[in-house]
């Protein structure tokens, strides 16, 4: 039973249901929605992520007229980078030259970016009939990465078109006193990051339940024992 949840990207609407924001058939009917514009989108575009701090990579982006967009900040270092393919391998190599590690994602769509314009209108119809409830449970949201009493149909077109705010949010449920982050995906990923968004020797434990290559029970077993040793209570019947 969760303390307080965040999401990323399209995980927010998973942290939204869950946080009591958004009933099930509502959050189904939102992320199938997203799904459904998103993908009828042609393709072209790419992303990538460059170890560096968001204002630096920003300046980096200034010359390209919007071709390119800071799409996630995951922590102090970890930015990643989406728009046309050959715009965002062109500040990629500018990166490369200074030194950093960059790495392109393998994605079908160059998420929170300008590429994603022309469905953001149709989502914001579809998610103004829906019914958006206070929080029961916190939720550190990824557009500020702060705690938020609500919502509203526009807050989702706003998340799918800006940067996630990934660190912030870790940052932010850190100091609301979480310090066993337990990610429900299907693999590691932001665990893997979650640690370099806070500062050294915090303690905090990033905990995914599913792992690549290891099957399902094992995995989520040892999740739970390490939550458990940790001292979050697990009803193991």
């Amino acid at each position: 039973t969760p303390d307080a949840v965040a999401g990323h990207s399209v995980g927010e609407v998973t942290a939204a249901y869950a946080a009591g924001v958004l009933s099930l058939a509502d959050a189904c009917a939102l992320v199938a929605a997203r799904a459904r514009l998103m993908q009828a989108l042609p393709g072209g575009g790419a992303m990538t992520a460059v170890a560096a701090a968001e204002a630096e990579v920003a300046e980096s982006l200034e010359a390209l007229d919007g071709r390119v967009s800071v799409a996630a900040v995951n922590g102090p270092s970890s930015v990643v980078i989406s728009g046309d393919a050959d715009a965002v391998e062109q500040v990629a190599e500018v990166w490369r030259g200074r030194g950093r590690r960059v790495r392109r994602l393998r994605v079908s769509h160059a998420f929170h970016s300008a590429r994603m314009d022309p469905v953001l209108g149709e989502l914001g119809r579809v998610a103004a009939g829906l019914v958006f409830e206070s929080p029961r449970v916190p939720w550190a949201c990824g557009l500020s990465g702060e705690l938020v009493t609500g919502c509203e149909p526009g807050y989702w077109v706003r998340q799918a078109r800006e940067p996630v705010r990934f660190g912030d949010a870790v940052a932010t449920l850190a100091a609301q006193g979480v310090s066993v982050f337990i990610e429900i995906g299907p693999d590691g990923t932001l665990s893997a990051l979650g640690p370099a968004a806070l500062p050294a020797g915090d303690g905090a434990v990033f905990i995914p339940v599913l792992r690549p290559g290891q099957p399902g029970p094992a995995a989520v077993l040892a999740a739970l024992a390490q939550a458990h040793v940790r001292g979050v209570a697990v009803d193991w019947a």
